[in-house]
């Protein structure tokens, strides 16, 4: 057996197990996404219910609310304040408590999260791709055994390999497509929020008359 062949042959071998680890890992990283959503989602909530404590109009939940859903009635909150050219009492509580939203936050800021998402998303294309690949280096290996009736015979014994890598490649994809329809509803919302919530910063303090308008 030549070198290539033997490369080929154990290249084919590890695939399935690459492929399974691989997936393991994504799963982790999946896992650390939802911890990270969860952390910042929690994070803007809280913000927000600090900042519109204390008005006439705000809106109550109870423990059961989603926490975007929470964001979202304490953002109508303070653009119904913003809009009411009487609540003057409750335009000074906002001043007072304008620092508590301030855009700097970095939980406000979506790139890092929106990217390792992105990037742990494009990747499940690559798992049945990786199958296809442990398929042809089986193949491979045995067409480069040499005769045809060698080659054959490789084919057959090597034909475990390809079966397993393939399946495997398929299983994780399908795994991992479903576990990312699970969780990119949610992560998508989360997106939507900071937009809003820096939408809404920016609109109280230019309303608030904090950050003066820049001139046309």
């Amino acid at each position: 057996m030549n070198p290539l062949t033997a490369a080929l042959g154990n290249l084919s071998a590890l695939s399935t197990f690459v492929i399974a680890v691989a997936c393991a890992v994504h799963v982790v990283f999946f896992i650390l996404l939802w911890i990270w959503f969860r952390r910042d989602l929690k994070k803007i909530a809280a913000s927000l219910d600090e900042f519109t404590r204390g008005l006439k109009h705000r809106s109550l939940f109870d423990g059961t609310s989603h926490l975007s859903d929470q964001i979202e009635a304490f953002l109508a909150d303070v653009d119904e304040v913003l809009q009411d050219p009487n609540g003057d009492a409750d335009r000074r509580m906002l001043i007072a408590r304008i620092n508590v939203l301030d855009e700097r936050r970095r939980y406000l800021h979506s790139m890092a999260f929106e990217t390792s998402y992105n990037i742990c998303r494009t990747m499940i294309e690559a798992y049945p791709l990786a199958g296809v690949l442990g398929t042809i280096l089986a193949i491979g290996a045995a067409l480069q055994s040499g005769g045809d009736a060698n080659t054959v015979g490789a084919i057959v014994s090597r034909f475990g390999d390809a079966i397993w890598s393939t399946f495997a490649g398929l299983s994780a994809g399908i795994l991992l497509m479903f576990l990312n329809s699970v969780l990119e509803t949610r992560f998508e919302r989360l997106a939507e929020n900071r937009e809003h919530v820096r939408d809404t910063i920016v609109r109280a303090k230019r309303e608030l008359s904090l950050v003066p308008e820049e001139p046309a």
